[in-house]
């Protein structure tokens, strides 16, 4: 009897290990695209209140809150700005059918139904029954104003969890250590995450240098690159406009 010869076994999962490295690598600097693409157009802008006169007057108003300004809770990179609710706020923020928010202090000018004068700070009362009559239909009809907004936020969750599965789960990173890039990952606007994936899957050395990052030395970068990215920001909103660089 001629006895075959046993086929060769293939290796339990080493083709999706050899694969999730090369998906990763690709899918979060694209999903960082998307976000930021969502995360820049529902950015709340700051207007006048002629615009939400002129807003309430083409029934684009979906919904509406007043507020005595945005909550500040050091929240990570990809979380929304949430309005402080307040009934006697002089801020109103407010969406458009387009998804986009805008926020202003003080009155529409419209002396009849607004009778505060040019020094009032209070949003008048009788504003309430108007944004009530423009936003009713769009919620009876369903409207999703916030939908652009949900979905940035589910892009900013996949790519912080990829990244933490990843940085957590796989193999050791080669430039810092895992705390290093923990530290780094919490920069704004997912730069940090975007640094990991360059220099650990895009570039990675062939061995780990020397002077390998620490998670100490990770904490540092964060305080200064947080720093100059508040500062860019800043520089880059007072010359180039809040219609471009909201916040």
């Amino acid at each position: 009897m001629v006895e075959l010869p046993p086929a060769p076994s293939r290796p339990s999962g080493g083709r999706w290990r050899a694969l999730v490295p090369v998906a990763l690598r690709w899918a979060l600097p694209v999903l960082w695209v998307l976000w930021a693409s969502l995360a820049w157009w529902v950015e709340p802008r700051e207007t006048t209140a002629a615009q939400l006169d002129r807003d309430l007057a083409a029934g684009r108003v979906v919904t509406y809150q007043r507020a005595s300004g945005w909550v500040d809770d050091d929240a990570y990179w990809g979380s929304r700005p949430q309005p402080r609710y307040d009934t006697q706020g002089e801020m109103l923020a407010w969406s458009v059918p387009s998804g986009r928010i805008r926020y202003a202090f003080g009155e529409p000018p419209d002396a009849q139904s607004h009778p505060g004068g040019p020094e009032s700070t209070e949003l008048p009362a009788g504003l309430d029954a108007r944004l009530a009559a423009v936003a009713g239909p769009w919620q009876s009809a369903g409207a999703a104003a916030h939908r652009i907004a949900d979905a940035a936020g589910l892009l900013a969750g996949a790519v912080t969890l990829l990244w933490l599965v990843r940085l957590v789960g796989g193999a050791p990173p080669l430039v810092g250590t895992r705390w290093f890039w923990y530290w780094i990952g919490l920069l704004p606007f997912g730069v940090g995450v975007l640094a990991w994936s360059y220099r650990e899957m895009w570039r990675p050395p062939s061995a780990p240098p020397p002077d390998r990052g620490s998670g100490w030395r990770g904490v540092g970068w964060l305080l200064l690159a947080g720093i100059g990215i508040a500062a860019l920001v800043s520089a880059a909103r007072a010359l180039l406009g809040v219609a471009v660089v909201p916040g």
